[in-house]
């Protein structure tokens, strides 16, 4: 399944129409994004500063991701969306801030009974499914996923080959995870199996690109 096919966008003026600068703008703003979300994990794994998902973290995330790209970047969307190639169908618009805060209380509440595999791909899925934006969805729903997972585990994960990487880079088997959870939640089961399946693949694999890194520096 390639990119266009699950990709989503409501119709809204286009605030870059030049191709190759949108894709300028879209590559500085992915670093940059990178670079809040590690100041936003750094700043929680302070014993000091107890984590609880707030709906701030993921507008803000969203924000620095669209900013300059979409009048509405760090804002709900402001009507319906489709998802092409999907079964799925979002809901409505005026649901999206009591769903997010729905999602928040999930993680906040089984912060300490659930893994950081499981609560890091509820997040992943249960953000796509409720799509609140009307662009950049996937790319906040897997920083947002990755904050989780980082301060689950009490550390910024090492390695280059970062999980939200890995995604971008071959986003067929991530899809599929998605579509699996959507059709598990038809009959009001969530089933993560297949995202936790492939979160701790991911995961394993930046972890041995980091260890890998090393051994090359001892040489």
């Amino acid at each position: 399944m390639s990119d266009e096919m699950r990709h989503s966008k409501a119709l809204e003026a286009e605030l870059i129409t030049d191709p190759e600068e949108l894709a300028r703008k879209e590559a500085f703003n992915v670093v940059e994004q990178y670079r809040a979300l590690s100041a936003m994990i750094e700043t929680h794994l302070d014993p000091e500063r107890p984590f609880k998902l707030r709906p701030s973290h993921l507008l803000m995330l969203h924000r620095v991701a669209l900013d300059g790209i979409s009048t509405y970047a760090g804002n709900y969307r402001p009507a319906g969306i489709g998802i092409g190639h999907s079964k799925h169908e979002p809901p409505a618009a005026f649901l999206v801030p009591e769903l997010i805060e729905e999602l928040c209380d999930y993680v906040n509440e089984q912060w300490d009974k659930k893994s950081p595999l499981h609560l890091a791909s509820y997040v992943m899925w249960r953000l796509n499914w409720i799509h609140p934006f009307t662009d950049g969805n996937g790319r906040t729903s897997r920083a947002i996923s990755y904050l989780v997972l980082c301060i689950k585990l009490r550390t910024l994960l090492p390695g280059k080959k970062t999980i939200p990487e890995q995604i971008e880079e071959d986003k067929t088997p991530y899809y599929s995870a998605l579509e699996a959870a959507d059709e598990a939640w038809l009959v009001k089961k969530v089933d993560l199996t297949a995202m936790k399946a492939l979160l701790s693949q991911m995961l394993a694999t930046q972890l041995l690109a980091m260890h890998a890194d090393s051994a090359e520096g001892d040489e």
